[in-house]
């Protein structure tokens, strides 16, 4: 993470500033390919070196969701649709508020890493700790009335009682993320992700074990399956804390310090947008099961939906991993005051991420009638998904992009702006575009999802605009002052 400018000014390709640049670069990489060369080698080195962990631990902790969900399709129709709800709707909601404001973490955690003020990271952490444990005691009525809120949204008794009943038991896992957020960014933000995808691999095999006993030995049906998540997720939030704690991170980590209380609710005010923009993106797609609950046939509509959308979630795995990597890519070069460094990061990183989403989108296309079996043996549920199989990839195609921009916005500090952009395609464009060509025009869930890949596609298009457009030396300046004011936070 030196400063690279010499190297960084005879490599100036991609999001280039206006057409002069274009040619510039152009004649740079006509005649110091075997320079670029290097240059795409060691920044994809240094994006893999956090990418690649943190797409196992990511995989893999995700994947725990999918067992619970195949266990779930294998007791019932009704099971799976409950657990989906419980698990997409009423948790996914809360998770969705908890990883925004965990989210800060990547901007100042990123950012004072790349400036070597190390002994802040661990202050920062303990903030959100503090933050989001207020924040989950608050959301805590979600999961106790989850049953009228959800008959609130339209959805079916039957299926609005199971999926209340299972919500109770996810509280113990709706608290575990206020702990285990912010030692993942914090450990991310330093190169260590290795130590989450340690502990998310054991903790996995546990899951597997305990699914086994407690659903298909003691028959716990979905009581069962919402306290093995919950086992689940504290085990990894522990194992972290203990490598953190046991001295893997001596220079980020002193202990428990009163510091951490100061700055609570400058942390909540200035980083709100963080909030909001994670949150937006992580409610966009479970609206989609919402909506489909109000359909005829609910509970195959509900059930092919929620396979997709586990399957979608599942690869987009892999795009999170690189909004991780991209964030700290890009917020360690910031803070370093490279902004060409933090540019050519951002197009290593797009450029890979979209390779990846063409790969799985072929892969969808190639297996539209085979991949559902994992969780379902019900013809009429195999068939409903092989239906939305064409939507599912390119899903995939367009969210192989959309996260790396949204993780250059958040290493950056570009929050606020981000989230209008998010409010105004999701929301204005998605959401109404899906409501009106699956009611109005009578296609049901494949209107409804249509309707709102639409309002994902103009995003990226806004979000790729706005990040070709951005002038890196500026924003290393910015990034200079805001490692000043954060740490005279006490």
């Amino acid at each position: 993470m030196g400063d690279g400018r010499g190297d960084e000014e005879e490599c100036r390709v991609a999001l280039l500033n206006g057409g002069g640049a274009a040619k510039e670069g152009w004649q740079v990489v006509s005649g110091g390919d075997g320079k670029l060369r290097r240059r795409v080698w060691e920044e994809s080195r240094k994006l893999w070196v956090i990418v690649a962990p943190a797409i196992f631990s990511r995989v893999v902790t995700y994947s725990m969701n999918v067992i619970t969900q195949a266990f779930a399709g294998h007791l019932g129709d009704l099971e799976l649709a409950a657990i989906s709800i419980a698990n997409t709707v009423v948790v996914g909601f809360n998770f969705g508020l908890m990883l925004g404001m965990a989210s800060a973490l990547e901007t100042l955690c990123g950012q004072a890493f790349g400036a070597k003020k190390y002994h802040m990271m661990g202050v920062y952490m303990q903030r959100s700790w503090i933050v989001l444990l207020a924040c989950a005691v608050l959301l805590l009525p979600m999961y106790i009335y989850a049953e009228d809120v959800l008959l609130l949204t339209g959805q079916p008794p039957e299926l609005s009682a199971m999926a209340g009943r299972v919500s109770v038991w996810f509280i113990p896992l709706h608290l575990s993320f206020a702990f285990l957020f912010p030692l993942q960014r914090f450990l991310q933000c330093q190169m260590k992700n290795f130590a989450s995808a340690a502990a998310s691999g054991v903790a996995l095999c546990v899951h597997v074990a305990i699914s086994w006993l407690l659903v298909s030995r003691f028959r716990f049906g979905l009581v069962g399956i919402a306290l093995t998540l919950n086992f689940s997720w504290w085990a990894t939030a522990a194992m972290l804390f203990a490598y953190v704690a046991c001295g893997g991170c001596p220079e980020t980590w002193n202990g428990l310090s009163l510091e951490a209380f100061a700055g609570c609710h400058a942390m909540v005010r200035t980083r709100q947008f963080v909030c909001l923009i994670c949150s937006l993106e992580n409610w966009y797609y479970r609206i989609l099961i919402l909506l489909t609950g109000n359909l005829k046939n609910a509970a195959i509509a509900v059930d092919a939906l929620s396979i997709c959308m586990t399957i979608n979630a599942w690869e987009l795995m892999i795009p999170l991993a690189f909004f991780a990597g991209t964030g700290v890519r890009v917020a360690n070069e910031l803070g370093a005051g490279n902004g060409k460094g933090a540019r050519f990061a951002t197009i290593v990183s797009s450029v890979t991420s979209l390779v990846i989403g063409l790969f799985f989108w072929v892969l969808i296309v190639g297996l539209h009638d085979k991949f559902a079996l994992i969780f379902t043996s019900s013809d009429v549920v195999l068939d409903a998904v092989d239906n939305l199989s064409v939507l599912l990839a390119f899903t995939i195609l367009l969210n192989s992009i959309q996260p790396v921009l949204s993780g250059v916005a958040v290493g950056s500090g570009w929050q606020s702006m981000v989230a209008y952009v998010n409010i105004g395609t999701y929301y204005l464009i998605g959401i109404p575009m899906g409501i009106l060509l699956g009611w109005l025009f009578k296609l049901g869930v494949l209107g409804i999802w249509a309707g709102m890949i639409g309002g994902t596609a103009v995003q990226t298009l806004i979000l790729a605009i706005i990040t070709i457009r951005c002038d890196w030396d500026k924003e290393a300046m910015i990034a200079s002052t805001r490692m000043d004011k954060w740490s005279q936070v006490r």
